[in-house]
């Protein structure tokens, strides 16, 4: 049976939970990009912008077999994509057009096929093993599940979780490129040759992991709780 969609006017707001370490100051440059944005440039523009400076990143890492010089081309299409993906909400909501529904449904489901592009490209690259970036891919869209349901069943969307957010992750990668550029891409350690981001890739994973079974846990009692007491 087809169900109706839910009227735009009774549609309720999510509460945003965003205390990464970088959100007040990052809050404050983006409104101050928004307010001296084009006038022909409208929050759709900055989502596709996000998009595609993610393929491009993707394309650049699998392109590193050719060159490590492509990750440059990756460190210039993460500041690109934070910019489409973090301005494109603001910019609508600093010229009060806001599209709840459609914003955050095509916002998500753009940074899920980001991460796919991404991850994907990182484990074609020299830089980390394809098995190392799937369990990374995995655990972005399990924690992201979560968050997807958390803000369905309680109300509050976690855009951060213990102090690291989407901008603060780009930042870290950013720094490793930097780094696979000035030291190479490899390490011995007890003996054992590592990739080294097979080493970060595997600890990102693990952190994902662990949030995603913590945040789980304790939405799964908080409704419990709420819930058993009518």
């Amino acid at each position: 049976m087809m169900r109706m969609s839910q009227p735009s006017g009774s549609f309720r707001q999510a509460q945003r939970v965003h205390d990464s370490i970088l959100a007040r100051n990052e809050k404050r440059l983006l409104i101050w990009l928004a307010e001296r944005a084009p006038a022909w440039v409208n929050s759709d523009h900055l989502t596709g912008l996000g998009l595609a400076a993610m393929a491009l990143a993707g394309a650049a890492y699998a392109l590193c077999h050719r060159s490590p010089l492509w990750l440059w081309v990756v460190n210039v299409s993460l500041v690109l994509n934070w910019l489409g993906d973090s301005l494109d909400g603001t910019l609508a909501r600093v010229r009060n057009a806001q599209r709840p529904r459609y914003g955050f449904y095509v916002d998500h489901v753009v940074d899920a096929i980001c991460a796919t592009m991404m991850l994907v490209g990182l484990g074609l690259s020299p830089w980390m093993s394809f098995p190392v970036a799937a369990a990374l891919l995995i655990a972005y869209l399990l924690l992201s599940v979560e968050s997807y349901l958390a803000t369905y069943a309680i109300g509050d969307f976690h855009i951060s979780h213990f102090g690291f957010g989407p901008t603060e992750l780009r930042l870290l990668l950013i720094i490793g490129n930097l780094s696979l550029l000035g030291r190479g891409g490899s390490a011995d350690i007890l003996g054992k040759h590592f990739l080294m981001f097979d080493i970060g890739g595997t600890i990102g994973a693990a952190a994902m992991g662990a949030t995603f079974l913590f945040a789980a846990a304790g939405h799964t009692l908080r409704l419990y709780r709420e819930e058993t007491k009518r």
